[in-house]
């Protein structure tokens, strides 16, 4: 396979190479990744863990004093140069963090063990990492991704490229979030490393339940090739009664059906409980493995999966606990009735056992129960809005703000400084570049493309106003200079 240039006139490679990716995503569909490398006996062990370590640095224009002409850096690279800031300090071990799976993995490989880990890293990150040199990390990765001693060990979650939450970011700009991760990932690692990239880790849990937008979401991702995708146990019902899912150990298909009747549908491997690092830091996921056994599923015993995801260097357990928890765990695990595994390698195996995807039960984002008791799909756009509002004067839990870690924070709300510039500069890039259909490969586009996904980013929403709120709008500003001069 042709190796894709990591960067292209300075900026990185998101863009430009759709039709390459996708005959490669193409040829690998249906043949397994982790299967013929995997040392797992499906058939004697009881229960499986998996976890999950999402990483993340946001890009900032904070490379000089001023903000309309600052160099957009990364913010790790920030917190080395203001040491003296708040907890700037741990810039070196938030760091180590990013490497040090590349060191845990090859130790244990190398001990007789069988370890395993998830990774999913923001696109923002990724770039932040390299601009700011530190070729070490991204060396690291790419020995456990792509080595064939380590690569069965490790899985790569895809992710929307600048870390934007998906019920309010623009269901033109996720697609293009999700396309420049895969752009991004292919050109660092290789194409083949990306044809293995089979599920999807949606930024900050942020699962869609508008009905239009979580479709968008589903078909997003079934566009671009993956199998399946990470949800939040909270941010999903049964249809049936609009209860959470009974096993949620076991992979369910999340199907979501839009206002026109359209319907759209992929694997979920549900994730349990709330955003607490804790529980991947002192690998909880394992122990409550432990405790359970095999369950039902279209008239099989089949092993269940307790799969947990955690930001992987925020806070001190998750920085000083995690490395010595994780390793003892996956010594203590491997050969044994509990192993770990990754997502896919537990489908893989799952499915070559005889249960098909069709077996699998069926879940949909939250509250769409309470709509389609009021409408049937394909009554079209104008009467789900109806029945939004009116569902929303009766019941001061609906919302359509979408689900995420944690049932309180709003991604929408009290962010209008932010979000109308977010939402100028969307529809500016998609009156003056996507409709006339502007070339991906054109630097113009990538350029600008560059400035939108960063400013779409979930930090200058999550901070709140100041200085981040600052930055965002400073994005923007530069997305619509670059669209305004040059298209």
């Amino acid at each position: 396979m042709t190796q894709l240039p990591e960067y292209v006139d300075g900026l990185p490679n998101i863009c430009g190479s759709e039709g390459e990716i996708e005959r490669a995503i193409a040829a690998a569909k249906g043949k397994p990744v982790f299967l013929p490398e995997s040392r797992i006996d499906f058939g004697r062990i009881k229960s499986a863990f998996a976890n999950a370590l999402h990483m993340h640095q946001p890009l900032i224009p904070a490379g000089g004093g001023d903000l309309g002409t600052a160099d957009v850096i990364g913010n790790l690279q920030h917190m080395y140069n203001n040491q003296g800031i708040g907890d700037n300090h741990n810039a070196g071990v938030f760091q180590w963090c990013y490497k040090r799976l590349g060191e845990f993995i090859p130790q244990l490989v190398g001990e007789g063990k069988e370890p395993r880990i998830m990774l999913e890293y923001s696109g923002t990150l990724l770039h932040g990492l390299r601009k700011q040199g530190a070729n070490d990390v991204l060396d690291a990765l790419g020995n456990i991704t792509c080595n064939p001693a380590y690569r069965h060990c490790t899985e790569w979650l895809g992710a929307p490229w600048g870390h934007a939450v998906a019920p309010s970011t623009p269901v033109q700009d996720y697609r293009l979030h999700v396309k420049a991760w895969q752009h991004h990932f292919a050109a660092i690692f290789g194409l083949e490393a990306m044809t293995r990239v089979r599920g999807f880790s949606p930024s900050e849990m942020a699962l869609p339940n508008h009905p239009d937008v979580a479709y968008e979401f589903v078909k997003t991702l079934n566009d671009c090739g993956y199998q399946w995708v990470l949800v939040q146990e909270h941010t999903v019902e049964q249809p049936a009664d609009g209860h959470n899912p009974r096993h949620p150990h076991l992979p369910h298909r999340l199907v979501c059906t839009n206002s026109k009747g359209e319907t759209a549908s992929i694997i979920a491997i549900i994730k349990t409980q709330g955003s607490d690092t804790k529980l991947v830091a002192q690998m909880q996921p394992a122990y409550e493995a432990r405790s359970i056994g095999r369950l039902e599923l279209a008239g099989r015993l089949v092993p269940p999966l307790v799969t947990q995801i955690a930001d992987g260097e925020n806070g001190g357990v998750m920085m000083n606990e995690f490395p010595g928890k994780y390793n003892d765990v996956m010594r203590e695990a491997s050969g044994s009735e509990t192993p770990a595994m990754n997502g896919t390698e537990y489908l893989e195996h799952l499915f070559a056992s005889g249960i098909k995807e069709s077996d699998l039960p069926v879940v949909q984002p939250l509250f769409h129960k309470l709509i389609w008791e009021r409408m049937k799909p394909g009554d079209g756009p104008d009467k789900l809005t109806e029945v939004i509002e009116a569902i929303k004067k009766e019941n001061h839990r609906f919302h359509m703000e979408g689900g995420s870690w944690t049932s309180n924070m709003s991604w929408v709300r009290g962010y209008d400084s932010v979000m109308k510039p977010m939402e100028a500069a969307s529809l500016h890039f998609y009156k003056s570049v996507i409709e006339p259909k502007i070339p991906t490969s054109e630097p113009r586009y990538r350029n600008a493309l560059f400035y939108l996904l960063s400013a779409e980013t979930s930090c200058y929403r999550y901070w709140g106003e100041g200085i981040w709120t600052d930055y965002g709008r400073e994005l923007c500003r530069r997305a619509d200079a670059i669209i305004a001069n040059d298209f």
